[in-house]
């Protein structure tokens, strides 16, 4: 029953009992009839109010019940979203961060801190002793951009300089990539291996002597399973422009797998016109990189032009791994001089102590070592051996420059996917060395040690 049915019963209960007295006796007073009704009106306006009340109260609970269920809803789709980020962040040496729509960003850095020695016959002035540097140390940031774009910047802060090393702008789409900026250009399977997996503290002397680096330019790049095809057109490094130099470089790699051993076969070809420079000049240091002395020099000779051609082949075979490399440098000089060729090669082979370990590899170039059992996690890292014989010659017809001759080992520790140590000796045989000995001899050995600690993220 309703309040105001109750009221109502009230009322017809006073009515009845008040009517039926004044019938039966008729000695109540009209005044009283008129207060008794005025007081059942009274009494209806007052239910009629709380009604009114009540149903105030009632819309009240409603909207409060439906805030309350909104506010749930709110909360729970707070929750999804927490539990389905717009951004997965992964570790790769450093955070890599990326999103679903193709937006990624990931710091990147290197440091390779290099000591050792450098022993030659005292009289040549040219014995260095013990000594160390920060060889790299590189800060940049990669990534990608929506559409097939992406992005590297990177410079190197060691020596209290700062130089950049790498800024492209690439795009890429089923197979092709295409590079704009400054990078690589493509000489020598040695050389565009990264500086973090390559067998010993420095590379092969050919790739150093004949001036290979990084320049301005702009590059396109095929690949499929087992081929790679890559050429560009680029100006000089960033550092020495403007100065007229361009360079045209193609490179052909076939890199097909006999059972589980992965093959590589390689040949690469630069022409490089001198522009405002009319001069070359190479030279060589004893496979580090810590010393100024260089035991070879061809000095300053005149020049309008450089052709180089290289040849790369290497296997890796479960542990075992060998790779071979010849460049031939001919220089155009000009008018009726006569025009030079050098030669530079390597060879080496290598092999892991550690079960399970081998080189990596990706399609043009040697790989991150990735470590079977790393140290921290319950394991020793990987350990591999090296043997590699280094040949450069700078002597051609009226050029002397010398030769190298030599024979390097190396030991690495490879601790886990971003740490290394590396052990290197070298012994070094010189012809028509740049430093003469108290005797005016040219022809001697110097022996070499170096040791890097390596990061990168």
């Amino acid at each position: 029953m309703t309040t105001f049915s109750k009221i109502a019963a009230v009322a017809c209960v006073l009515s009845c009992s008040v009517s039926t007295p004044v019938l039966a006796q008729a000695s109540s007073s009209e005044e009283e009839i008129a207060a008794l009704r005025a007081e059942l009106a009274r009494l209806a306006s007052r239910l009629e109010q709380l009604e009114g009340e009540l149903a105030k109260t009632n819309q009240t609970a409603n909207e409060a019940a439906s805030a309350a269920a909104s506010a749930v809803d709110v909360a729970a789709a707070a929750q999804t979203s927490a539990q389905q980020p717009a951004a997965d962040i992964a570790f790769k040496g450093a955070p890599s961060i990326s999103t679903e729509s193709g937006w990624s960003f990931k710091p990147r850095g290197r440091a390779n801190l290099d000591f050792g020695f450098v022993n030659a016959p005292s009289s040549t002035g040219a014995d260095s002793g013990f000594d160390a540097e920060a060889r790299r140390i590189r800060l940049g940031v990669s990534g990608d951009i929506p559409g097939g774009f992406g992005y590297k910047i990177e410079a190197d802060f060691a020596e209290n300089q700062v130089a950049l090393t790498d800024a492209i702008i690439t795009y890429e789409d089923d197979g092709l990539t295409l590079t704009a900026g400054q990078h690589n250009n493509f000489q020598s399977m040695e050389e565009l291996t990264s500086s973090l997996n390559t067998s010993f503290i420095e590379r092969a002397a050919f790739t150093d002597a004949f001036g290979f680096e990084r320049r301005l330019g702009f590059s396109g790049a095929y690949k499929t399973d087992i081929l790679l095809l890559q050429a560009g057109i680029f100006a000089d490094n960033s550092e020495d422009l403007p100065n007229g130099n361009t360079s045209v470089d193609a490179r052909v790699v076939v890199a097909p797998k006999l059972g589980d051993t992965q093959l590589h076969f390689g040949s690469s070809i630069h022409y490089n016109d001198l522009g405002n420079n009319n001069s070359v000049r190479y030279r060589q240091r004893p496979l580090v990189h810590f010393t100024d002395n260089r035991f070879i020099n061809t000095g300053n000779m005149s020049a309008t032009s450089e052709l180089g051609v290289g040849f790369e082949a290497a296997a890796i075979s479960g542990p075992f791994h060998i790779a071979l490399e010849a460049y031939s440098q001919n220089v155009n000089r000009p008018g009726a001089l006569a025009d030079p060729s050098f030669f530079g090669a390597s060879a080496e082979i290598g092999l892991f102590l550690t079960e399970g370990d081998n080189r990596g590899y990706k399609l043009g170039t040697f790989d991150r070592v990735k470590p079977e059992n790393p140290v921290g996690e319950g394991g020793k890292g990987a350990l591999q051996v090296n043997l590699r014989y280094d040949y450069l010659d700078l002597n051609s017809g009226a050029i002397i420059g010398g030769t190298q001759d030599s024979v390097q080992a190396s030991l690495i520790w490879t601790l886990t996917d971003y740490t290394r140590l590396l052990f290197n000796y070298g012994l070094l045989s010189y012809d028509d060395a740049a430093f003469s000995t108290a005797a005016g001899d040219t022809s001697y050995d110097v022996h070499v040690a170096g040791i890097r600690a390596q990061v990168d993220f």
